[in-house]
């Protein structure tokens, strides 16, 4: 991962006139959607780009390893087994802890997204021949379609539950009636927020990671030998704090979709 950053740097900086002015270097250029495949249905634009070949790939990957894994079922588990039944567990435990043993019938969805969201981050720190490396969860409306998918989900499920009770979620037990209006508006703008502060988390993260990186790549580059060590010391640190922000930003994803089920679950508590 850290070759194909300084390697990126170095071609870019090679073109002279490239992207941007002199060196033509710009750490954005990672992000870009190419279209491999163009499509249109119904008059929109549905080609295969990079960003949907990498979400097949990442989806495919946890699919074979998880049923790989698994195809036995042996009752002293192998290595690869151990993970996966690690993973499963992790995630039961994160369901019961926030959201009750009422959460578990909506644990292959939250286990679904974890392991989707981790395997995109992880997956665009590898760089692949030709292809470089593309983060998914690095684009906004990926992270909001996801937000968007649990934020409808879970008010469905707190309306399909409790009917029209679930609107007691907006009104706090034990304020002061004098301050209720001003609660209840806080509450429900809290609420219809709860998308985009979910979205962008995540997207923000992946992104400036990924930037700092290329750009202490085109460090690397710039200052040669003699002067490059120190900015590739800090990529490495970096690559190893990238990898920690991978895991904890799809825990963070997961536990919040957990906290926003609980309260569809519970609106009164």
């Amino acid at each position: 991962m850290i070759d194909w950053f300084i390697s990126a740097a170095h071609a870019a900086a090679a073109e002279g006139g490239g992207h941007h002015g002199a060196g033509g270097f710009d750490p954005m250029h990672q992000f870009a959607i190419n279209r491999y495949v163009h499509l249109k249905l119904f008059g929109y634009d549905a080609s295969f780009t990079n960003s949907s070949l990498w979400m097949v790939m990442g989806t495919g990957l946890v699919l074979a390893f998880l049923i790989y894994s698994m195809r036995e079922g042996r009752l002293v588990p192998t290595r690869m087994q151990s993970v996966s039944e690690l993973t499963y567990e992790f995630v039961a435990n994160m369901v019961r802890q926030n959201a009750g043993n009422g959460g578990m019938p909506y644990f292959p969805v939250i286990f679904t997204i974890f392991v989707y969201v981790l395997a995109m981050n992880l997956l665009g720190m590898i760089p692949l021949p030709g292809l470089g490396n593309f983060t998914v969860t690095s684009h906004i409306i990926i992270t909001f379609a996801l937000a968007a998918f649990i934020f409808i989900g879970v008010t469905l499920i707190g309306f399909y539950k409790h009917g029209f009770k679930f609107l007691k979620l907006f009104v706090p037990s034990g304020v002061p009636l004098i301050l209720l209006p001003l609660i209840v508006v806080i509450e429900i703008i809290s609420y219809f927020t709860r998308p985009l502060s979910l979205s962008v988390r995540l997207f923000a993260n992946m992104m400036a990671g990924h930037t700092m990186l290329a750009v202490f790549g085109s460090f690397v580059v710039g200052l040669g030998i003699l002067g490059g060590w120190l900015p590739f010391a800090f990529m490495v640190v970096l690559m190893g704090l990238e990898i920690l922000i991978a895991f904890l930003q799809a825990y963070v994803f997961a536990v919040l979709t957990c906290i926003y089920l609980s309260d569809a679950l519970h609106p009164g508590h």
